[in-house]
């Protein structure tokens, strides 16, 4: 069977699930569309202030927009934010003091957080060197949330929480919301003052509830990513309750500052209209890992998440056995993408992260990952990681190329 027959098949088969997307896309929309009503947003909210960026009007309407979207108390929503590492960066920095504790309770966090940690590189300033202790709670073998040791861990100096919602480079299921919930329940039972912070990256209008809508305290994530909707240029966000989100504001601009500074340098539109976009790229991007978690299926190769599993995230992962597949696959997405479809990915390193990577990343905001795009660390058992996708045939189209490029190294 071709690449062609493979993927009507695995159209035809996932029909049903498909529709079941188009139907929560609705309900997701619905609640943006409340929002945007609920606080009147306007042409005037558009327009943005220059040098302090005191008094915009734009912006604040866009973090009182997002918190009531992303069910929380309060958020501040930035273009300063480089990324969605300097977004929780900021977030722990904000809320940890020398001293404090913070233990991950899923595992190893993502590969850009572990020199903010400590973990890796020394004289930065990471959160060990002020004096932050760092511990980390291993998975089950399964992959899972290690749920008996998660009941006992918490100290009195256990200050926060790090809870890593999308599977990152790991080889583990995403965290559902309802997994979020449980771990913030046990945390909060063990000690109530202990924050529990979520790395939202990748997660965000997955399911029909955000972290902070089931306890989470605070949570942080990128605006290039899902709630950008493809268009948004650059920033991120931080969500949660009022006195925290104020504290991750205060370590991006000033103590002093916090969230009544930033110039928004015309974004507020884009930012807005992004928001709006965004569960209709986010269903799109579920529909394409759908397709490639079946097709790859069927074709003998691990992956994560399995065919019809329910998505938590917009990542699949697919175990290709070999550094060539990895690049092969890769140069087949790149060749199939909008942007720079001429350009042959070669691995290399990247700042924050240990491997060296391949990426295929044809979008139009640099980084994105929220039109179809894939990338892996060159490390055993080698990894690709499928992300994103603004309608679920640009997915297929590429996917036709990638299957042929795994077809000639297996005949070769």
């Amino acid at each position: 069977m071709d690449s062609f027959a493979k993927l009507h098949e695995a159209q035809q088969a996932l029909s049903q699930i498909f529709a079941g997307i188009d139907t929560q896309v609705k309900e997701k929309l619905r609640r943006v569309l409340t929002a945007f009503r609920h606080h009147r947003v306007g042409v005037q909210h558009f327009a943005g202030v220059t040098g302090y960026g005191h008094d915009d009007l734009g912006r604040q309407v866009i973090d009182r927009v997002f918190a009531e979207v992303m069910q929380a108390e309060a958020a501040a929503v930035r273009v300063q934010f480089v990324s969605g590492t300097h977004a929780i960066a900021s977030a722990l920095y904000g809320v940890l003091r020398p001293g404090d504790e913070m233990v991950s309770v899923a595992g190893a966090p993502y590969d850009t957080l572990e020199e903010v940690i400590g973990l890796r590189g020394q004289g930065q300033g990471s959160l060990q060197e002020f004096g932050v202790r760092y511990r980390e709670l291993a998975l089950t073998q399964d992959g899972r949330v290690d749920w008996d040791t998660l009941s006992t861990a918490i100290k009195p100096e256990t200050r926060l929480v790090l809870i890593q919602r999308s599977c990152g480079y790991s080889w583990r299921p995403s965290l559902a919301i309802a997994d979020i919930e449980t771990i913030v329940h046990l945390v909060k039972r063990q000690n109530p003052n202990t924050i529990c912070f979520v790395d939202n990256c990748y997660g965000e209008f997955v399911e029909n509830q955000e972290p902070t809508a089931v306890g989470a305290d605070l949570m942080a994530g990128s605006l290039i990513k899902n709630p950008g909707g493809t268009i948004v240029p650059a920033g991120g966000y931080v969500a949660g309750k009022t006195e925290l989100v104020e504290a991750a504001a205060c370590r991006l601009t000033a103590p002093g500052i916090g969230l009544e500074g930033g110039a928004t340098f015309n974004q507020n539109r884009l930012i807005l209209q992004g928001l709006f976009l965004a569960p209709q790229m986010v269903g799109e991007a579920m529909k394409g890992n759908h397709l490639v978690s079946y097709v790859f299926h069927r074709l003998g190769y691990p992956v994560n998440p399995l065919p019809l599993a329910p998505r938590r995230d917009v990542i699949q992962a697919i175990q290709l056995g070999s550094p060539e597949k990895v690049i092969a696959f890769c140069r087949a997405i790149q060749a199939h993408s909008p942007i720079d479809s001429y350009v042959t990915p070669v691995p290399a390193g990247m700042p924050g992260y240990e491997s060296d990577l391949v990426m295929a990343g044809g979008t139009f905001i640099d980084g994105s990952t929220s039109e179809f795009s894939a990338d892996g660390p060159l490390r055993e058992p080698y990894v690709v990681f499928c992300q994103g996708g603004t309608h679920w045939t640009h997915v297929a189209i590429a996917l036709e190329a990638a299957v042929d490029a795994m077809i000639a190294i297996d005949g070769a």
